[in-house]
């Protein structure tokens, strides 16, 4: 999945190693309950950063329900690495304890030549271990996983344009 900003490398990824913007970008994003759990950024400009974002059952696909009692919290963590001639990479993963579901991925935020502009692209795998039906969840995950990719890029580039 790739998406395009509307910045450069460093201005996106100085607002992921922003609160505000983390806190912002939580708030806009249509779970029924989020929080930043943590969020470190090193001295040499690396960040790592882990949220809690939950849905309630009653918003869940029916297939999801049919296998996971409750509501759903989904933890994910971003650990990018400084920004060194104008790229950034990240390892990035997600899972809902209790649940047979794991996110992995990676991203690369690089400048998109002879522009002021940033592009991310992020390379990821779901698996979710349900006999039967976990490919058909996988593929809804998948689905998600590109809206919400929109969604992000969508937030950050608005943000960046009334916080820069």
């Amino acid at each position: 999945m790739t998406a395009d900003y509307d910045a450069t490398v460093e201005q996106v990824h100085r607002a992921f190693a922003d609160k505000t913007y983390w806190q912002a970008r939580l708030a806009d994003s249509g779970a029924d309950d989020a929080t930043l759990d943590g969020l470190d950024v090193g001295p040499d400009g690396s960040i790592d950063v882990s949220t809690t974002q939950v849905l309630r059952r009653d918003r869940l696909p029916g297939i999801a329900t049919q296998f996971h009692k409750g509501d759903l919290h989904i933890v994910r963590r971003e650990q990018w690495g400084p920004v060194t001639a104008a790229t950034a990479t990240a390892g990035i993963s997600g899972d809902n304890p209790g649940a047979p579901v794991t996110l992995a991925g990676s991203a690369v935020l690089s400048a998109i030549r002879d522009t002021q502009r940033a592009s991310l692209i992020f390379r990821g795998s779901v698996d979710v271990r349900v006999p039967l039906v976990g490919g058909k969840i996988e593929s809804f995950i998948a689905t998600q996983l590109v809206d919400l990719l929109i969604a992000e890029q969508r937030f950050t580039t608005a943000w960046l344009a009334g916080n820069t």
